[in-house]
């Protein structure tokens, strides 16, 4: 069995509520590109390429590298997975979320010719359902509980809190979130690096009286000094995500241990082999994880899920239901249901195009 070619699909989804914005970025849709590797038996594996700009992806920059790597495919036997990543880093460095398209779709790719879940490639299954943390948007405090109590009303019992640095208004929010929601949900915070140091740990010391599970980056990327400052001096466990954008990240945070716990991506480091690569360093080291936000297509979280349905050592609520504010999925197989995902049936990553979905063919 031989590759005979890589199509990419343009996936741009609509955001339900079209004002939507965090402490990084604000826009009314949601970009990637749907990437489908072909046989030449007629197989098909599909990956979803996350064009995420906080993140370092454009649509179009990634475009170009994913037609840039097509060539580097063709030909090549599917089962080569780890001479095929060999190939494609030496052809190209860097470019991870392009990259994890196509890791995705050739593990989405080898299970289906088994056909077998991708979990099975992992080792099999230790959980099939996950509790869902859900994302409130930075908006007014009595907005954010507004929505709050939405979520808390269609089942969800995890809720993740976007603040945007502004100690006094954040800490404003999370009071009135748990004023509103009661005592019974869990709430975690994502500053999105927007906080000093010290601001940092006035708003978590603060913050705390509110029962807050965890706190995600809250300070920049490259200040991991003050980011373990801010982990020995709150009492709420700190979490790096965009500070964890490579293996070698992860691993220097770990062995330093800079953090209580790591955010992991499927997008962000590369694919669902460094990703599983990623976990093992935070376990070898004692350090929690869990996956993050996998925002886009129903694809994506599907192979995320299939992936974490085989890791023994996951803690914590994950972000596999982003999608569910998301309009225009080409690809269908999964809900949340009462707060709860459950690992999809079926071979590969559990999920198809919807039967609307026109995606390119194989020339």
């Amino acid at each position: 069995m031989k590759i005979t070619a890589l199509t990419i699909d343009s996936c741009v989804m609509r955001k339900e509520d079209p004002t939507w914005a965090f402490a990084l970025a604000a826009s009314p849709i949601t970009e990637g590109w749907i990437v489908s590797i072909h046989t030449d038996d007629g197989m098909t594996g599909y990956g979803y390429a996350s064009a995420t700009a906080h993140m370092g992806a454009s649509m179009e920059g990634m475009k170009g590298t994913l037609e840039r790597l097509e060539p580097v495919l063709v030909d090549r036997d599917p089962a080569d997975m780890a001479a095929i990543r060999v190939a494609l880093d030496r052809a190209l460095s860097g470019n991870n979320q392009a990259k994890a398209g196509i890791d995705n779709a050739l593990f989405d790719l080898n299970a289906r010719m088994l056909n077998v879940p991708i979990s099975r490639l992992f080792g099999g299954v230790v959980r099939r359902e996950f509790p869902v943390l859900r994302i409130l948007a930075i908006k007014k405090p009595d907005e954010m509980a507004e929505q709050a109590q939405i979520l808390i009303d269609q089942g969800y019992t995890y809720l993740k809190i976007k603040v945007h640095g502004e100690v006094a208004e954040d800490v404003a929010r999370v009071k009135a979130i748990r004023k509103r929601v009661g005592d019974d949900v869990h709430l975690t915070i994502d500053a999105n690096q927007s906080y000093s140091t010290k601001n940092a740990i006035a708003a978590l010391n603060r913050m705390a009286e509110y029962n807050i599970d965890l706190v995600e980056q809250p300070v920049r990327i490259d200040n991991l000094k003050g980011l373990k400052l801010v982990t020995e001096q709150v009492p709420v466990a700190v979490e790096a995500d965009e500070s964890a954008g490579s293996l070698a990240e992860v691993a220097y945070l770990v062995e330093h241990r800079i953090v209580d716990a790591v955010s992991l991506k499927v997008a962000k480091l590369g694919g669902l082999w460094n990703t599983m690569i990623a976990a093992h360093i935070c376990a070898a080291g004692n350090v929690q994880y869990r996956f993050g936000a996998h925002v886009g297509s129903r694809l994506l979280n599907a192979h995320a899920m299939q992936l974490a349905a085989a890791l023994p050592e996951m803690w914590y609520a994950c972000e596999f239901g982003e999608f569910a504010r998301l309009l225009d999925d080409p690809f269908e197989g999964i809900e949340v249901v009462d707060g709860i995902i459950h690992l999809p049936e079926g071979a590969g990553s559990g999920v198809n195009p919807r039967r609307d979905t026109v995606l390119s063919k194989a020339s």
